[in-house]
């Protein structure tokens, strides 16, 4: 799993291994997303457009946004609002204006309820309307108010100027004359034409001439995140999380798996497999504890990377197994045959399937089982055993734990002969679990029984 890439079967298996956990953490997340739906009320959000006639830039759009909402606008919406309980600090986190295409302005509003919603968006597209065309009204009046008086009085002074050059100019009656006064006769009716036509100018004319384009409407739904999408959303995060937690631990772990990997760790070669049927589990002392329940309940007491075991066919065909390793045994080892099997504590599986070895072997070899734990690892030292067995599930410990088992036996004095490797495989229907009921028990393990080491 560490040096393999992660592929759609390795998550399928580890969501139908884990399926009891993931949905304990599905059900977690989700009582978190309620939570949190719980603390944060639900928002409704509603919007309403205003309508910039003419051509207008970008950057003129963009400042108009920024007005919408300003301080000054939302200051007086607030106002407007404030039988509400609607405050100007808090109106300012709800609101926000936006350019779209053809000179449109949209102004959105978020409150807890969607009349609040409705009523904060039309008092905003209000003011902004309102304070725009203040603004252009306040300086179209100054200019209308400026620019006119000035014209009266350079229309007087240039009538006077006018009235001057006439009475100065020849009394004769020569063509030249006449072309002249009639001239400036005509240049002082232009001049009186355009006083008049601006004092019937409306000063309200250069306003900004914006249109609200209806009340806005009432929402009918929360804005996201709602309640159920946050309670989705935390179950689906806490799974992610989850399957991501096994996926990388899956990753980072170096425990040898293959018995050639577990053999060079221990200094010695694998003689076999053995399978133990899964349907028989042992419980021990130690596994009665209320973690232990959690474990069983959870389903992560098995191991969920491991590839999908083989199911075993009969009681006959696993027994081969064990006669088979018997013999490798017998091959080995000179007489007296005696050996000591060591069992990692805490192998359930290596434990049973070291029982079923000693007797399967019987006299030939004798073999005596005994676990150690494999945090300080202590052997017994050697007597007339022939050297040590180590039986253990794939996978399970590290290099660093099998280095200080075989470790352990050298300075006990016990060479491992071989490595066994036990596995958990699921048992077809109608055939017998357990071993078969002619199978000898050893004596030297009737009468030694099963001991533990402690560090």
């Amino acid at each position: 799993m560490s040096e393999d890439t992660i592929r759609l079967v390795t998550i399928g298996r580890l969501i139908r291994r884990r399926r009891r956990l993931l949905t304990v953490v599905a059900v977690l997340g989700a009582l978190v997303g309620l939570g949190t739906s719980l603390v944060f009320p639900p928002r409704y959000t509603t919007s309403a457009s205003v309508l910039l006639p003419g051509a207008w830039e970008e950057r003129e759009l963009l400042t108009q946004v920024e007005i919408a909402t300003s301080s000054v606008v939302v200051d007086r919406a607030a106002d407007e609002l404030d039988r509400d309980g609607v405050g100007a600090g808090d109106l300012r986190d709800r609101v926000a204006a936006r350019a779209s295409d053809g000179n449109i302005i949209e102004i959105s509003a978020t409150a807890d309820t969607p009349e609040h919603a409705q009523r904060l968006a039309d008092a905003m597209v209000e003011q902004f309307v309102a304070f725009a065309a203040r603004v252009g009204g306040d300086t179209a009046d100054a200019e209308a108010a400026a620019r006119p008086e000035e014209l009266r009085q350079l229309v007087l002074r240039t009538s006077r100027r006018i009235t001057e050059l006439a009475d100065s100019a020849d009394p004769g009656r020569t063509v030249e004359s006449v072309q002249t006064r009639t001239e400036l006769a005509k240049l002082r009716t232009a001049l009186q034409e355009a006083v008049t036509k601006l004092d019937r100018t409306d000063p309200a004319a250069a306003g900004t001439g914006m249109v609200v384009m209806g009340p806005a409407a009432r929402p009918d739904g929360e804005a996201p995140p709602t309640r159920w999408q946050l309670v989705a959303g935390g179950a689906l995060l806490f799974v992610l999380l989850t399957v991501a937690g096994h996926l990388t631990a899956a990753r980072v772990n170096r425990r040898p798996r293959t018995g050639p990997e577990i053999a060079a760790a221990l200094r010695s070669t694998p003689l076999g497999t053995v399978d133990v049927p899964a349907e028989q589990p042992a419980r021990r002392a130690g596994e009665h504890g209320p973690r232990a329940r959690i474990s069983r309940l959870l389903g992560t007491g098995t191991r969920w990377d491991a590839p999908v075991p083989r199911p075993s066919g009969d009681e006959a065909g696993r027994q081969v197994r064990y006669r088979r390793v018997c013999a490798r045994l017998r091959d080995l080892l000179p007489a007296p045959r005696r050996l000591l099997v060591l069992v990692p504590d805490g192998d359930g599986v290596a434990l049973r399937a070291a029982e079923r070895l000693a007797a399967e072997a019987g006299d030939g070899p004798r073999l005596r089982v005994l676990e150690v734990p494999v945090s300080r690892p202590v052997v017994p030292d050697r007597g007339d055993e022939s050297g040590a067995l180590v039986v253990l599930g794939a996978g399970d410990w590290t290099t660093e734990e099998l280095t200080g088992l075989a470790e352990a036996c050298a300075d006990a004095g016990h060479e491992v002969v071989g490595v066994v490797l036990a596995g958990p495989v699921p048992v077809a229907p109608g055939t017998a679990g357990g071993r078969p009921r002619d199978a000898a028990v050893p004596a030297l393990a009737a009468g030694e029984g099963t001991t533990g080491g402690a560090a």
